[in-house]
């Protein structure tokens, strides 16, 4: 499945801060629909966009979403920073 969305950088502190893109409803609906056939440990694997820079990773379920998380090297690569809205194109799955 192939999706695209746009959505703010925000930061979620754990034991380091991270930062994600949260996927709008819509989007994060039809994971749901397909989270069966592709997760393992709870969380989705999937390739993903940010720009012209491609990564990969695992979503994991949080306030009633899939929050995306973005790599450090993605973020500089792209200057992306903790509140911009940026454009994402995700591939589900392995």
């Amino acid at each position: 499945m192939e999706l695209e969305f746009t959505g703010e950088v925000v930061e979620w502190r754990g034991p380091a801060p991270y930062h994600f893109v949260p996927l709008p409803p819509d989007e994060a609906e039809m994971v749901d629909e397909v989270k069966a056939e592709v997760a393992y440990w709870g969380v989705v694997p999937v390739s993903a966009w940010l720009g012209e820079t491609s990564f990969t990773t695992s979503m994991f379920p949080r306030e009633g979403t899939w929050f995306l998380p973005l790599k450090d090297a993605v973020r500089r690569a792209e200057g992306v920073a903790l509140g911009d809205v940026v454009d994402v194109r995700l591939s589900v799955g392995r």
